[in-house]
C-alpha cells in the first residue's frame, strides 16, 4: 500500500516563491515516478511536472523555466520548487505516483496512487 502525503500550500502574491512537498510511506520501492497535477475549480486535473525513476523530468510547457521538479530518494520525498508564481497557477495541487511508468506518462490516468491535495492561491 503506497500513501502520498503533500504540504506546503500557502496564498503568496503573484512573482513569489513556494515549494511543495511529497512524502511517501509503504512500499515505496515498488514506485517508479512520481509527479505533481493540479486541479483548479471547474477545471480538469492536469500534470505539471513528473520526475522518472531513470532521473529524467517532463514538464508542461505552462510551467517550464519556473518549476522545478525534484527527489529525495533517501527521505522518500518528491518535492516542486515554484518561482515566479502567477493567479493561474492558483489550485489544489497533488502529488501521485504509479508501479509502472513509461517515460511517456504525465496523465491523469497514468498514476494510481495519490495524496490528499495542498491548496495553493496566487493574488495579483
Amino acid at each position: 500500500q503506497v500513501q502520498l502525503m503533500e504540504s506546503g500550500g500557502d496564498s503568496v502574491q503573484a512573482g513569489g516563491s513556494l515549494r511543495l512537498s511529497c512524502v511517501q510511506s509503504g512500499a515505496t520501492k515498488s514506485t517508479r515516478c512520481m509527479g505533481w497535477f493540479r486541479q483548479a475549480p471547474g477545471k480538469e486535473r492536469e500534470a505539471v511536472a513528473v520526475h522518472y525513476s531513470t532521473g529524467r523530468k517532463k514538464y508542461a510547457d505552462s510551467v517550464k523555466d519556473r518549476f522545478t521538479i525534484s527527489m529525495d530518494s533517501a527521505k522518500n520525498t518528491l518535492y516542486l520548487q515554484m518561482d515566479s508564481l502567477k493567479s493561474e497557477d492558483s489550485a489544489m495541487y497533488y502529488c501521485a505516483t504509479n508501479t509502472y511508468c513509461s517515460l511517456g506518462s504525465f496523465s491523469v490516468n497514468d498514476f494510481a496512487y495519490w495524496g490528499q491535495g495542498t491548496q495553493v492561491t496566487v493574488s495579483s
